[in-house]
């Protein structure tokens, strides 16, 4: 079974997002950035399927700037085979990414993709459903456990009433949550493996497919500072603010 995995390189989820001075996108020049931390736990999960002896190969693919090659070396460090770069300079919006993603299945003919449920830069939670609906596969979204047996997966979904259990039949599309499994740190042996794995580069026009943004942004802007909190001497007290201040109650 092949297995592919869509990474994304976005801000390091420990450094503070700042809004560039002309408020036109968020400030990336010497920031630090690391591949996104869903992404790392989709790798994690198709890297276990192939120690077991499930998938015979890991493939990692991302779309977006050159420097997002240096993401495709850490999958590869962690245990991916080879990597797929599909360079564009062109803000990607989801269903552009679905489209170029599309384009990559049809010629890598995988059985299960495997991606996080959404990024932390836009935090869209798109790109894993329009993929399974450009390609008419099943699908399971925001997984916790993944089992796959007898050509279908078995994935058990985080839904807000609970838990969801699915039996999904291959080929599929799953979007990975937090709980699925702790990434793995990558190795220095493996750091220097991964050098020598080979990234395949493509661009937009390779695949077929159009990225022109749909969507213009017009400003971006911090959120208001939070307000000083302020104590009271009683539950009475604190009942006569919520209904007289607040009027909350």
């Amino acid at each position: 079974m092949k297995v592919l995995v869509p990474i994304k390189r976005v801000i390091d989820a420990n450094v503070k997002v700042r809004v560039k001075a002309d408020k036109s996108g968020v400030e990336l020049t010497n920031v630090k950035m690391a591949m996104n931390p869903f992404c790392e736990i989709a790798v994690e999960q198709a890297v276990r399927l192939k120690e077991a002896g499930t998938a015979s190969e890991v493939i990692a693919v991302s779309a977006g700037v050159a420097q997002s090659q240096e993401t495709l070396r850490t999958a590869l460090a962690m245990g991916a085979d080879r990597g797929i770069l599909i360079q564009s300079d062109v803000a990607l919006e989801p269903l552009a990414v679905a489209k170029l993603l599309k384009a990559v299945v049809e010629r890598e003919s995988p059985e299960l993709v495997i991606l996080g449920k959404q990024a932390i830069d836009g935090d869209n939670n798109q790109t894993g459903q329009m993929l399974a609906a450009l390609l008419g596969w099943a699908q399971g979204a925001f997984i916790s456990k993944l089992e796959l047996a007898d050509g279908a997966a078995k994935v058990t979904r985080e839904v807000d009433g609970g838990l969801e259990n699915l039996s999904l039949k291959l080929p599929a599309v799953v979007t990975v949550d937090l709980r699925l499994n702790e990434p793995r740190y990558a190795s220095l042996p493996n750091i220097m493996k991964a050098k020598k794995k080979p990234i395949e580069q493509l661009t937009p026009e390779d695949l077929g497919v159009d990225v022109a943004p749909r969507l213009e942004v017009l400003e971006v802007v911090e959120p208001p500072a939070r307000k000083a909190g302020i104590k009271v001497e009683s539950v009475a007290d604190l009942l006569d603010k919520l209904k007289n201040e607040a009027k909350v109650i």
